[in-house]
């Protein structure tokens, strides 16, 4: 049953200052609504309740991407498109500019921002582990102000975040310090694209005098927020990447994971995945072979 238009109130502000105002005002009552892709799902099958949407697509401070000395500054608003076609993301954060690819089809990537993946918070989605290993930063604006939060401390729990119902994120901030790193993503999914993941990973490190430096390895899927597999990377600091570390480094990835079984996959099947991508991405950083 295909939801009625008429049983929603839509709004265009004009400006992110607008557009926070009104939020203030009924903070609960509106649901901001950028790219619309997950939201249009919910609409076409009839399960979004009735409510005021309130539309952020073209709000030119979310467009935007501010490439700083120290830092780039990526609008929420900015697009899988946009993500994939920024020379400095291409470059400096090839682990997004992958993730971008990854996300639906083209359709979906002109419209889908990577701020409503943020928010949206499914552990599934392709481009939050990026943010992981990046370690990067989110501003989120209310009429309060603005606040600054590291992005790893914005998930909470199974589709539950820091953000408060008054505020918007405005932008995602990513430390321009990982050019000498080796970058490793890799989806498992039915398809590259248009597959929600089955386990997702994006991971960067450094090899320092045969020693691995600085290892940060994120996942998709196998918990209920994106993932840092923290104990992992501690026990990696330091160490030559041979045979024995490796191994040691797959069941410690394991351990950290909590997988379920869904519709997708299995938990089984998705451990041994986390183990099978944790050991290929230590074997081609080890090898030098940095072009993964």
């Amino acid at each position: 049953m295909r939801s009625d238009p008429s049983d929603y109130e839509f709004a265009v502000p004009a400006t992110l200052e607008d557009a926070v105002k009104l939020l203030a005002e009924e903070p609960k009552a509106w649901l901001p609504i950028a790219g619309g892709t997950d939201v249009m799902v919910q609409f076409a099958a009839g399960t979004l309740q009735a409510r005021k949407l309130l539309s952020i697509w073209n709000l030119p401070e979310l467009r935007r991407i501010d490439v700083l000395p120290e830092e780039i500054r990526i609008g929420a608003g900015s697009t899988y498109t946009d993500l994939r076609r920024h020379k400095v993301i291409a470059s400096e954060f090839s682990l997004l500019a992958r993730a971008a690819s990854w996300t639906g089809g083209i359709a979906n990537q002109n419209r889908g921002t990577l701020g409503g993946n943020i928010v949206n918070a499914s552990p599934a989605a392709d481009s939050l582990p990026a943010l992981l290993a990046y370690e990067g930063d989110l501003i989120v604006s209310s009429v309060r102000g603005e606040r600054r939060l590291p992005y790893g401390e914005f998930h909470t729990g199974y589709k539950q975040t820091e953000l408060a119902p008054d505020e918007l994120i405005r932008a995602v901030c990513l430390p321009r310090r990982f050019s000498g790193y080796f970058a490793y993503a890799r989806k498992v999914g039915a398809r590259n694209a248009q597959a929600i993941s089955k386990v997702c990973v994006a991971a960067l490190g450094r090899v320092k005098k045969g020693e691995a430096r600085d290892v940060r390895i994120a996942l998709g899927s196998v918990a209920p927020v994106p993932l840092r597999l923290r104990e992992t990377e501690r026990a990696l600091e330091g160490k030559r990447l041979e045979a024995d570390t490796i191994a040691r480094a797959r069941r410690t990835a394991v351990a950290e994971t909590r997988p379920i079984d869904d519709i997708r996959s299995t938990a089984r099947y998705r451990a041994a995945v986390v183990g099978n991508l944790v050991v290929e991405f230590l074997q081609m950083l080890g090898r030098g072979n940095h072009h993964g």
